[in-house]
């Protein structure tokens, strides 16, 4: 993509990932909105960022999605990158009782929103010369972390409807790019500094490299072994990563 001259709105772009693509997007000169539940996060996102701008937006509901993406295109017409960004990730117990509440909840931001707000913004994109769909998967859409089983099953659904969507907008001046993290150092579950985890700055700059590129898939280097998973053999890979961390537990205190 091109990384200068663009209008770019973020969700879940107060804290973590999010936040590290707003300033780093907004350090290059481009006009930057974010978006969020929590005022507040967003008035000291924008307050450290001057020229920054920011929505509230939930988007788990319906209306919020619409009402924000009307907004958007009579406040900021020259919008064309939009980053489906905002995620949560509950642990839960495939091999247990599911908190109905919960998994509705992972479903409806983690999937059902990207795919509601990028529906309710698509034919503005299309007016653009060009514009660029960034949705935020996860490793986890490849080799699914068992303590998450719902979230793993998002993102991988995301990934799925990425390649979909980047195909029926093959022939339009839209493109769609993916971005894949791994673990990475921020509060999503718990902020630890535990060393498995990638720092956030180191991950930004690399994300960034890659997006400035016109690769679809954006992967930090570290990751490409769980990345190229082995067919019809992923069961033992599988098996062995979840293994791996029941092995070591991520500390979550």
């Amino acid at each position: 993509m091109h990384m200068t001259d663009n209008t770019i709105f973020i969700t879940g772009g107060a804290s973590g990932i999010g936040r590290g693509l707003a300033e780093a997007f907004h350090k290059l000169g481009n006009t930057v909105i974010i978006a969020g539940r929590r005022k507040a996060l967003l008035d000291e996102v924008t307050a450290a960022n001057p020229g920054m701008q920011s929505i509230e937006l939930d988007i788990n509901d319906p209306a919020s999605i619409n009402d924000v993406a009307q907004t958007l295109i009579q406040r900021y017409p020259a919008l064309n990158v939009l980053v489906n960004n905002a995620g949560i990730m509950p642990f839960d117990d495939a091999a247990g009782h599911i908190d109905d509440a919960t998994m509705v909840g992972t479903l409806t931001t983690n999937f059902m929103g990207p795919v509601r707000l990028t529906s309710a913004l698509i034919e503005h994109l299309k007016s653009q010369p060009r514009s660029v769909i960034i949705n935020n998967t996860s490793v986890l859409a490849f080799v699914p972390l068992a303590g998450n089983a719902v979230y793993s099953a998002t993102k991988a659904a995301l990934h799925s409807y990425s390649l979909s969507q980047r195909f029926t907008l093959r022939d339009t001046t839209v493109t769609v790019q993916e971005i894949a993290p791994p673990w990475v150092n921020t509060d999503l579950i718990h902020k630890g500094d535990d060393p498995r985890a990638m720092p956030l700055d180191a991950f930004i700059a690399e994300t960034m490299a890659g997006l400035a590129t016109d690769t679809p898939e954006v992967i930090v280097e570290a990751i490409r072994p769980l990345r190229d998973n082995p067919g019809s053999q992923e069961h033992g890979l599988i098996h062995g990563f979840n293994q791996s961390l029941v092995d070591n537990p991520i500390p979550v205190s």
